[in-house]
């Protein structure tokens, strides 16, 4: 089952701990229930991993958007800055650069988070590459599957060709960009895709500052 690295009985006691962080951290604000429900929904996702090293930090970062954004859309957790979200297909290109170009132009004046109707296994490497170029790192991110909390705890949602996959909430900002799939292209076809966004999402930025 596993890959060169962690065995299962690492895997076991990683998860253990970062459940046990998980638990500390929003025990306090959500019932226990609550916490190990999405911490079981969240290594559920990510089980099939192939490198299964990366397993416990996945595991910990996406259970605890999700319990943050629960939280937010709840009210028990408090909301700084506006939230934008970003939707595509595969959480593997646009909606990835977008949210990185962002948080990167924002610099904390807005929280960003990203998602996927059906999320790939990886990243595109070419828009890796492509964000490398402008300086923005995102070898740690990973695709993550939409979810309806961090729906709710969106002020804006921007969708990119992902259909019908995303629920409406009143009181919310939808917008759909209209932007070609980076999927199978080459990294000289992604730049120009990786440019536009930027250009959007700068203007976004400009309106929500």
């Amino acid at each position: 089952m596993s890959q060169p690295g962690l065995t299962d009985t690492e895997l076991a006691y990683h998860l253990k701990v970062v459940s046990a962080r998980v638990m500390d951290e929003f025990g306090g604000t959500f019932a226990r229930g609550t916490v190990e429900r999405f911490l079981e929904e969240s290594k559920d996702t990510f089980q099939d991993v192939r490198v299964k090293n990366f397993v416990p930090i996945m595991v910990e970062k996406f259970t605890r958007e999700r319990l943050r954004a629960l939280g937010q859309a709840e009210g028990s957790v408090a909301k700084d800055v506006s939230e934008v979200l970003f939707v595509c297909t595969h959480n593997a290109g646009r909606s990835q650069m977008a949210a990185a170009l962002l948080e990167h132009h924002a610099a904390g004046r807005v929280h960003v988070r990203s998602a996927g109707s059906t999320p790939a296994d990886e990243l595109n490497p070419a828009v890796v590459e492509a964000l490398s170029e402008v300086g923005l790192d995102v070898t740690k991110e990973f695709p993550k599957p939409l979810t309806d909390e961090v729906v709710r705890a969106a002020d804006v949602v921007i969708t990119m060709g992902c259909g019908d996959a995303c629920p409406i909430y009143p009181g919310k900002r939808y917008l759909d960009w209209d932007l070609d799939d980076p999927a199978g292209l080459t990294l000289e076809a992604v730049r120009p895709i990786r440019d536009e966004i930027d250009r959007r999402v700068r203007a976004l930025l400009a309106e929500l500052s």
